[in-house]
């Protein structure tokens, strides 16, 4: 199996790599400033910029993998985040190779709090606008691609959350953790597993990979802290509400349980005391 990981200095990206060459498959990776400190043996490395357009062709051409996934994250930078993952899906298309994106509950509003596969995109934010049309992109370009909406991604301590709940209970960040914006938070190892399964099937259209605890972003700064034995009662609370982001948004992976093998786990059980 040839995969080539797009965005693979992410914290996303460097778990696909990991799992990806530890299962033996010829493992190819991007980034676009700087790749990270620690990386699998054996990874090939190449610099990828999704605002040019002409590096895409040349790289698969080279490479031919058998599968691309885009986990790449341009936040809400139009030109990298949709403008790069319609680029991504041309090519693959040219090149008829496998593709899994990687898209976010960001998508949607939280009008309806749960959203199955099925729902169209609502978003509200720049970031989950350049995601939405990043899908659509992917759906028309490229129809036997799998599209896999996930949400707040933790695990081993180094997400973006995880780190702001030390330095919120060191005293070092300031800044309060929402009691009113929920999301269905997965590991990042069993994320990674999923879209690896993903890119090797010929399964295609909208997955939710994210787990079954719904957690206020409080509730999950509390249980991070616990785990890693930080006094949780530092962790400042707030409410999202009045702000752009949306509140309560809760992906149903139901039936996207049912056609894969892996088990995406709740935070709950994730993020027991060790």
């Amino acid at each position: 199996m040839r995969v080539l990981v797009v965005g693979a200095s992410g914290f996303l990206g460097t778990e696909l790599v990991r799992r990806a060459s530890a299962a033996g498959w010829a493992t190819s990776a991007t980034y676009c400033s700087a790749r990270p400190d620690t990386v699998p043996p054996g990874v090939s490395w190449h610099r990828l910029d999704l605002r040019a357009p002409d590096q895409l062709d040349g790289l698969l051409a080279e490479l031919t993998p058998d599968a691309i996934i885009n986990a790449t994250s341009g936040l809400s930078d139009w030109a990298v985040t949709a403008d790069g993952s319609f680029r991504v899906a041309m090519a693959a298309a040219r090149h008829g190779r496998r593709l899994v994106h990687v898209s976010s509950d960001a998508v949607f509003s939280g009008s309806r709090i749960s959203y199955d596969e099925s729902c169209p995109p609502d978003p509200v934010t720049p970031y989950g606008a350049a995601k939405a049309a990043a899908e659509t992109a992917v759906r028309l370009l490229t129809p036997a691609a799998a599209v896999a909406r996930t949400s707040l991604i933790v695990g081993y301590g180094g997400s973006a959350h995880e780190r702001m709940v030390h330095e919120l209970a060191a005293g070092v960040r300031e800044g309060v953790l929402f009691t009113d914006v929920v999301r269905c938070p997965v590991h990042v190892s069993d994320l990674a597993a999923a879209l690896l399964e993903l890119a090797q099937s010929d399964e295609s259209g909208m997955f939710h990979l994210a787990g079954p605890d719904a957690l206020s972003r409080h509730e999950l700064g509390v249980l991070i802290a616990r785990r890693d034995g930080l006094d949780a009662s530092r962790l400042p609370a707030g409410c999202g509400a009045g702000t752009s982001m949306a509140l309560d948004v809760r992906l149903d992976g139901r039936a996207t349980q049912e056609r894969l093998d892996t088990r995406l786990r709740g935070a709950r059980e994730f993020l027991q005391l060790r």
